[in-house]
């Protein structure tokens, strides 16, 4: 009789027991507790790293007060998404971090117009902003005045627009089983 092999690729919000994910490493939070979770994820990256992405963030969170919040801890990257609803497809911006730099992500940033060239990427429909480098960073990228036009014009694009009453929510929406080291 062959044993069935356990699907352990990645871990969703969906699979979680009572007080653990379903699959995470020892240590990881209880969805009860998103906030201490997204944490404990910034905490595997270097300090620089981590305390950039704190800030990004913070500023996020002022200039999206509404937004809700989807975390996936992925194998390439930790990704914090901001957008009006839980659909990921109506997401309008992310904050991605890597081991060595943090970028800010147009989700549907391929038809804003970007006089300043700021936007990188070739696809059709993601562009980003590397908000941060290991070595170089700026703490005032979020704040320069083209970043600004981007992220207001960003916001007047989306397909769909945030909610004019503030609903702040954090949501863990994937766990990666395996990732790449973050440091």
């Amino acid at each position: 009789m062959r044993k069935a092999k356990p699907k352990t690729s990645k871990v969703t919000a969906r699979k979680v027991a009572s007080k653990k994910v379903v699959g995470s490493k020892p240590g990881v939070q209880s969805q009860a507790d998103p906030q201490a979770q997204l944490d404990t994820f910034l905490d595997k990256y270097t300090s620089e790293v981590a305390a950039f992405a704190r800030l990004a963030l913070t500023k996020m969170r002022r200039l999206m007060p509404g937004a809700i919040e989807m975390v996936y801890d992925n194998y390439y990257a930790l990704v914090v998404g901001f957008g009006p609803s839980e659909r990921p497809s109506e997401a309008i911006f992310s904050i991605a971090l890597y081991p060595d730099h943090v970028s800010l992500c147009f989700l549907q940033g391929a038809r804003l117009q970007d006089p300043a060239g700021l936007l990188e990427g070739s696809g059709n429909v993601v562009r980003h902003i590397r908000l941060f480098t290991a070595g170089s960073p700026d703490p005032r990228r979020l704040d320069d005045r083209d970043v600004c036009m981007l992220i207001a014009s960003g916001l007047l694009d989306a397909k769909v627009q945030m909610p004019a009453k503030p609903q702040r929510k954090l949501i863990i929406r994937a766990i990666s089983a395996k990732q790449r080291p973050r440091r």
